[in-house]
């Protein structure tokens, strides 16, 4: 067996299944889980709909590159969302279908990563575990960027020596992120690309909450348009992941898109035509009408407002958080340990969140996550108000 799989760590939902075995939480307390970001909301019935209508395509081969088609339809929506010019985003050579950011964000870090050179790969702390896992099984170091409050939840750039960018190969952000919801700003973002072109290494923007936002005049920028905006019309060394499970409440179609530098997209290309993971043609049909359609984005974004308005109601004064800027998740600090914290909720109230150093690392002496739990408000309205109810109650007692 591959020596590396030895350094993968349990994942975090491994650790908070421990954390509560041999609990038994109130029996007349219905079981809410706010710790898995997995969305609930109805998926729009036009994505069902096209599905079905083209089911007899499962009898057809799916070309890795995806349809044309389909391609279209993503630079054109690219093109709309982030301001670009008209024909700015080549749908032959600059867009990838994949099955979902979580498949493509693993994968890439396997094409990029030249394991003979000493490589690091950077990524905020706490972060999405695909980011770790991905750099380890490409024979890569982990380098971690601690995100704190006093940080804006960002990572801390300006702290990273020279020594690491110069062995930096890949970097991941996420922006709208997880679990905080920050928005790295355009300016940060410029840095950034500036420090790729100085250093030599890649930019993986995981872009997947970019379209649950709080102000809708006031999208969160994405990679490629502040690219676009400094003059790199071509986006080297920048890549973009999208998906249609937050934006579209369709975790369970597992589609979404890479794009950006069109050298990279086609290294990539070869890499992912052997490992076989092309959209069936159904799926990327249906894909292509939630792409093409923003209506169904815009009531989900209320819908997620309407619950951070309700929840902030509740809880204020009783738990320390703000309503992020983006994103389904509250990353309230705790007034006690956070697995402490975890454990009890979960004990009394039978409400489920998940510890903050379950996403994080130890790193300069901290570890980022602790004394956080971050709490996903995807379950319905009343569910969220249920669960936020209760842990008004739990801290007030």
């Amino acid at each position: 067996m591959n020596p590396l799989l030895d350094t993968l760590q349990p994942y975090p939902f491994e650790k908070l299944a421990r954390l509560k075995q041999g609990i038994a939480p109130p029996p007349d307390r219905s079981p809410i889980a706010l710790s898995i970001g997995e969305p609930q909301h109805p998926t729009p019935a036009f994505i069902g709909a096209t599905l079905s209508e083209h089911l007899a395509e499962l009898t057809r081969y799916p070309a890795t590159q995806g349809l044309p088609a389909l391609r279209e339809g993503i630079a054109a929506w690219l093109e709309r969302r982030f301001h670009l010019p008209a024909g700015s985003v080549d749908p032959g050579r600059q867009v990838l279908p994949c099955n979902g950011t979580r498949e493509a964000l693993f994968a890439f870090a396997q094409a990029v990563v030249d394991p003979g050179r000493n490589p690091l790969v950077l990524m905020p702390n706490p972060f999405y575990q695909i980011y770790e896992g991905a750099a380890l099984l490409a024979g890569a170091q982990p380098y971690f960027l601690n995100t704190t409050a006093e940080a804006g939840y960002l990572p801390d750039i300006d702290s990273v020596p020279e020594d690491i960018w110069r062995r930096c190969q890949l970097i991941y952000i996420c922006s709208p992120g997880n679990p905080s919801g920050a928005v790295m700003p355009a300016d940060r973002q410029r840095q950034l690309i500036e420090l790729a072109e100085r250093h030599d290494f890649v930019i993986a923007s995981d872009e997947c909450y970019s379209e649950l936002y709080n102000d809708e005049a006031q999208p969160p920028p994405g990679l490629l348009q502040t690219a676009w905006a400094m003059g790199n019309t071509t986006f080297r060394r920048c890549v973009v992941f999208h998906s249609l499970s937050k934006r579209s409440n369709a975790p369970g179609l597992r589609s979404g898109f890479v794009a950006g530098d069109a050298d990279i997209l086609a290294r990539f290309l070869r890499y992912r035509t052997y490992h076989g993971c092309a959209l069936s043609l159904p799926v990327q049909q249906a894909s292509l009408a939630a792409w093409r359609d923003e209506a169904h984005v815009v009531a989900n974004r209320a819908l997620y407002r309407e619950k951070f308005a309700a929840v902030q109601t509740i809880l204020a004064g009783v738990l320390a958080f703000t309503v992020p800027a983006a994103g389904f998740y509250l990353w309230p600090r705790t007034p006690a340990d956070d697995q402490d914290f975890a454990r009890e909720l979960y004990a009394q109230t039978n409400v489920t969140v998940l510890p903050g150093s379950y996403l994080s690392r130890d790193q300069f002496g901290i570890n980022p996550g602790r004394g956080h739990v971050r709490m996903a408000l995807v379950a319905p309205l009343d569910a969220c108000v249920d669960a936020a109810e209760r842990i008004r109650d739990f801290l007030q007692s």
